[in-house]
């Protein structure tokens, strides 16, 4: 049975920088999986960085994101494929985030959201045709 996994819940409200919960991946058939970004509340002047990191053991995580979602400053949906096929030794996974805020009105940044994970079919890489000899 494909995995389900919510990174973040949805409907949580984030005021600072931070991370989520690990999330054991090691059952996972494929490695690849469609995640979904939903912010349905914000302020203006501000944005988040939403990302996902991989570890080995669950405790020490490496030493960038494996996936970056694109800058958000709006409500709405995003969507990217995390494809952990060449990554066999990511056994776990966590949100993180960071908010940067701008303007004069409320100091403080807010965003609601959630990031959901469903496990897909492996991405298959093409494989290149051999080149025909030329006589």
């Amino acid at each position: 049975m494909a995995m389900q996994i919510e990174l973040i819940p949805q409907g949580t409200r984030v005021e600072a920088n931070g991370n989520g919960a690990k999330v054991d991946i090691s059952a996972s058939q494929t490695r690849t999986f469609l995640c979904e970004l939903v912010i349905t509340d914000q302020i203006e002047q501000e944005s988040i960085d939403v990302s996902i990191w991989g570890s080995a053991d669950g405790e020490n995580w490496v030493g960038k994101p494996i996936l970056k979602l694109p800058q958000r400053f709006y409500r709405g949906e995003t969507r990217m494929v995390l494809d952990l096929t060449a990554r066999p030794e990511v056994k776990f996974i966590r949100a993180g985030w960071e908010l940067f805020r701008w303007g004069r009105v409320a100091p403080t940044p807010m965003f609601v959201i959630g990031l959901g994970l469903q496990e897909v079919p492996a991405m298959t890489r093409p494989v290149p045709a051999p080149k025909a000899a030329v006589s």
